[in-house]
């Protein structure tokens, strides 16, 4: 009966080790990587900033145009 806790707990162990090492390797991609990934990231997030505020302004000066258009017509 031992014996098959044993085998249990080296499973467990097993399994253990085999998680630490996949958790100690992608902490070192991420830190290999992390600055070239930060600054792709940073570049499109300021890309699709840039183009959302220009729709913005575009949208807002067709409103304004096309408000004045209608008041000009009643």
């Amino acid at each position: 009966m031992s014996m098959r806790k044993n085998k249990k707990g080296q499973t467990m162990l097993e399994y253990i080790i085999i998680v630490a090492l996949i958790a100690i390797s992608l902490i070192a991609v991420f830190t290999y990587f992390g600055k070239a990934t930060a600054k792709k990231v940073a570049g499109a997030t300021e890309a699709i900033s840039t183009e959302e505020g220009q729709n913005a302004r575009n949208a807002a000066d067709n409103i304004s145009e096309d408000t004045i258009k209608r008041l000009g017509e009643n």
